[in-house]
C-alpha cells in the first residue's frame, strides 16, 4: 500500500471527520443539556456521526485486517472513534507506523530480489 491507496485515503477521511463529528456532537449535547440550547444539532450531528462511525469501523477493520495488526491494535483503533479527539492521536499513529511497516516490507523485497 503506498501513500495514495483508497483504503487508506478513505481511513484518513473517516477518521478526521468521525472525530470532528464527535466533537461538535460533544460541544452541541453540553450546550443542550447544560444550557438550555436547541437539541436540533444534537439530532442532526448525532446521527451523521453515527452513520460514519459505521463506515469508519468497517474501513480501520479492513485495513487493521490487511496490514495484519493484533485485533487488540484494531479494537484501539476502533474505540478511538467514540473517545473526542482521540482518533486524531490514533490516525497519525496508524499512519507513522503503517509507513514503517511499509518501509519495512520493500526492504525486505529488496534483499531478497
Amino acid at each position: 500500500m503506498n501513500k495514495s491507496n483508497p483504503l487508506l485515503t478513505a481511513y484518513r477521511v473517516l477518521a478526521y471527520v468521525t472525530g470532528v463529528g464527535l466533537v461538535l456532537l460533544t460541544v452541541f449535547t453540553v450546550a443542550w443539556l447544560a444550557f438550555g440550547a436547541s437539541k436540533t444539532p444534537v439530532t442532526i450531528v448525532g446521527t451523521f456521526h453515527g452513520w460514519l462511525y459505521m463506515a469508519y469501523v468497517v474501513v480501520a477493520f479492513i485495513l487493521g485486517m490487511r496490514l495484519e495488526w493484533p485485533m487488540g491494535k484494531i479494537v484501539w483503533t476502533v474505540l478511538a472513534g467514540t473517545i473526542p479527539t482521540a482518533v486524531f492521536f490514533v490516525e497519525r499513529r496508524v499512519v507513522r507506523e503503517m509507513k514503517a511497516q511499509l518501509a519495512a516490507k520493500e526492504s525486505e523485497q529488496l534483499v531478497g530480489a
